[in-house]
């Protein structure tokens, strides 16, 4: 399912747009929209679809409107919060929310990447946003915020087309746009300077003056200092105006090493990669290792690699590729985490076992090291990531991962902690040592850890992780010779979220920083696994 409210508002499912009944009932579903997953209070609905004097009927025709409109998105997506409602949706279930994701990519990517990025993002827009619900009152304030906002991306998407030298391609549309905003500066200067490149220096110093002119005489004010400096600057052609050569950028000291054994998690394990590399910046570094009877599948596989690096490094990623063949994927493995300054590796494996390659990398692997279990469930990055947590060694290592792979996707961190019969009896609960978890969480990485209590044991951790995007657990020092356990093994066989096992490696630092505390030995009865 899919809503869009850059245009007309419209829910899609399929290729089917759903039915969403009368203009009331559709400027609840929007107002819903606007706050998604939010509760809006039943007084607030009635405020915004009535004005300053509803009608006595008001709630009763609030829960005519949502009765109907459940029937149409299902009773899970609309619900009840005490005396308001909620609509539940995934940002990428919102075009809004899709925008915004598409947005906060193209500030992390070069120019050409940046503007690919913003194009996509403002081809989202059908018109004007909630078109069929313009009159209303509600709407007013909301409309005029996106139409900032979009026209505010279309000047970054500019800028980036101004910084890869397209500045001849950007000329006739920057011309109309600034006849349609003669008042907004920065379009001009952006014209500006396109014209100055294009080797057109009147005509750029002729659009200053009758932006100048135009602000005198409307609202009484010069030109902002950045425009004055602009003109000053084309005056004299100050070389700072010309088109810059790309920069190198230096290369992260330290990586990420994707590799693939399992086979079917390639698009999961990259699409981990990206917000784990984006802060602090590391360079993600792909290895695929083929049999030695698949030696005609190299060219394949090294252009397969070669569309990912590309698509990682408009996105702003650093990232270099290889191919090769070899009898012994797990120790080759290891070798390039050792050679390569890798302070992460991820692979898959399949959900009932760490033997073979899998099981080499996690014995002799240098780096933390995550496996993916379930490569089969697409990773939500922008759901929030669980962690279960009982303050073992390998629980740290969980959380350290859980809390990058947050910070750089931008998702909630919850970390998880199990009740106790002790807990009952005297009182204490596993909420105290999850907040020093937060604090602690919060030192090396910035990102506040929510806490979620559950009862103990694998049916009820599995019913937590409903919500999860992901799910990181620790993976014990026993594994090698114990497995993966009930509890582990279980969750990788029914979570309903991606399942990540995480080992410390030998080598102390891995994802946090060096001074961080991760050796605490605290624990809490009846939590660990």
């Amino acid at each position: 399912m899919y809503f869009r409210i850059l245009g007309p508002l419209e829910v899609v499912e399929g290729d089917r747009v759903l039915p969403l009944g009368g203009p009331r009932q559709r400027a609840l579903l929007a107002i819903l929209l606007l706050r998604v997953n939010e509760v809006v209070s039943s007084d607030r609905l009635a405020d915004q679809l009535w004005g300053e004097t509803p009608p006595p009927t008001a709630a009763k025709a609030i829960q005519v409107y949502v009765s109907k409109l459940r029937k149409q998105l299902g009773e899970n997506r609309l619900v009840t919060r005490g005396r308001g409602y909620m609509l539940m949706a995934d940002p990428s279930e919102l075009d809004l929310g899709r925008f915004e994701q598409l947005v906060s990519k193209a500030r992390r990517a070069d120019p050409e990447g940046a503007g690919a990025l913003l194009r996509e993002a403002l081809a989202l827009w059908r018109g004007a946003p909630l078109g069929d619900l313009e009159y209303e009152a509600f709407a007013q304030a909301e409309i005029s915020r996106l139409e900032e906002l979009r026209l505010a991306v279309l000047e970054e998407r500019i800028d980036a087309d101004l910084a890869a030298g397209r500045h001849r391609e950007a000329l006739g549309e920057l011309e109309g746009l600034v006849a349609a905003h003669p008042l907004r500066e920065r379009l001009a200067g952006q014209l500006m300077l396109a014209l100055y490149r294009s080797g057109r220096q009147a005509e750029a110093l002729d659009v200053y003056q009758s932006t100048r002119r135009l602000l005198v005489d409307e609202i009484g004010l010069e030109p902002n200092p950045a425009l004055q400096r602009l003109e000053k600057a084309i005056l004299n052609q100050d070389p700072s105006l010309d088109l810059a050569e790309p920069a190198e950028s230096p290369a992260p000291e330290r990586a990420i090493l994707i590799a693939p054994l399992a086979g079917e998690s390639g698009d999961a394990l990259f699409g981990l990669a990206v917000p784990l590399a984006s802060e602090p910046a590391r360079e993600v570094i792909a290895a695929v290792v083929l049999e030695a009877d698949e030696r005609d599948q190299l060219a394949r596989t090294t252009d397969d690699l070669r569309e990912r690096r590309d698509s990682l490094r408009s996105e702003g990623v650093s990232a270099r590729v290889a191919a090769f063949t070899s009898p012994r994927p797990g120790e080759d493995i290891v070798r390039l985490a050792t050679e390569q300054s890798v302070d992460l590796v991820l692979v898959d494996a399949a959900p009932g076992s760490l033997a073979g390659s899998v099981g080499e990398v996690l014995r002799a692997s240098p780096a933390d090291v995550a496996v993916l279990v379930t490569g089969h469930l697409p990773i939500k990055p922008s759901l929030p990531v669980y962690v279960p947590f009982g303050a073992a060694q390998h629980d740290w290592a969980a959380l350290e991962f859980g809390s990058w792979l947050a910070r750089g996707s931008g998702a909630t961190l919850r970390v998880l902690g199990a009740l106790s019969d002790r807990s009952r009896s005297d009182g204490r609960d596993a909420s105290r040592l999850l907040a020093d978890a937060s604090l602690l969480v919060q030192q090396f990485a910035g990102v506040v850890a929510e806490p979620l209590l559950t009862e103990p044991g694998p049916d009820e951790l599995l019913k937590a992780a409903d919500g999860a995007g992901v799910l990181v657990v620790g993976l014990s020092e026993r594994w090698s010779a114990e497995g993966l356990g009930e509890v582990r093994s279980r969750l990788a066989a029914e979570s309903p979220a991606p399942v990540l096992f995480v080992r410390r490696g030998v080598r102390p630092g891995g994802l946090a920083p060096t001074e961080t505390r991760t050796r605490f030995t605290w624990s809490l009865a009846g939590t660990a696994f």
